[in-house]
């Protein structure tokens, strides 16, 4: 979806942090929620995206997980255009899924 020529992006959170402690599990729980209050909603297990109005909305919200990152495990980000991410091809067990819709945008003027 397109806004005056701004090209609306999801940004994909992928995460593998260790629970083998206490701490690494409240580190994990934290690394979460904060993604969660952020916005982001979970696609699959450990797999978050959010949708963005524009790129550079998108890379605010990547530098929001930087400033949060656990001190041990792997974060990847990617970002996706609307078109990339309707390309994308779901399956729940070998029936095809439809690809989630990219949110209704208001515009204020």
């Amino acid at each position: 979806m397109s806004f005056g020529g701004i090209r609306s992006m999801w940004v994909f959170a992928l995460f593998d942090l260790p629970v083998d402690t206490k701490e690494q599990r409240a580190q994990y729980r934290r690394f979460h929620d904060t993604l969660v209050d952020d916005g982001f909603q979970r696609i699959q297990y450990s797999v978050y995206a959010r949708h963005c109005a524009s790129a550079e909305n998108s890379t605010v919200h990547e530098q929001r997980i930087l400033a949060f990152l656990p001190p041990e495990g792997e974060v990847r980000l990617f970002q996706l255009t609307d078109l990339q991410f309707e390309r994308i091809k779901v399956f729940v067990g070998n029936i095809r899924a439809p690809t989630e819709s990219a949110p209704e945008q208001l515009t204020f003027l």
